[in-house]
């Protein structure tokens, strides 16, 4: 079993940058796909970026040029580096980690209030 815990969520003004972190308790060896979700008020949970081993990352158009994922093996996290960021992109931001067999791990996500 994977436990995700979020951490690195905040209240930031329009322009200004957060970074949201994701560590991992428990087996990664069957794990193959990461990647960070957002959900805002009354809408759909969305992808907002997502990275599998020997793949280049894939980014919401919306947040193209300003988002970054990343991840280091050795301290067991996924991390999203936000820049520039806009009220729109308020909402809660879960991670998620996808085993080979199709197997989705949530953590209880983090919420993110962008003030204009």
């Amino acid at each position: 079993q994977l436990r995700l815990v979020e951490s690195g969520g905040g209240l930031v003004q329009a322009g200004g940058s957060l970074r949201l972190s994701c560590e991992a308790s428990g087996s990664l060896s069957s794990v193959f796909d990461m990647g960070w979700h957002r959900q805002a008020p009354g809408k759909q949970r969305e992808l907002v970026a997502s990275i599998q081993t020997g793949h280049n990352p894939i980014y919401a158009d919306s947040v193209k040029g300003r988002f970054t994922i990343s991840r280091d093996y050795a301290k067991r996290t996924l991390s999203l580096q936000m820049n520039d960021l806009k009220p729109e992109d308020t909402a809660v931001y879960y991670c998620r980690h996808s085993s080979i067999s199709r197997v989705n791990y949530w953590g209880q996500g983090t919420q993110v209030t962008v003030s204009s």
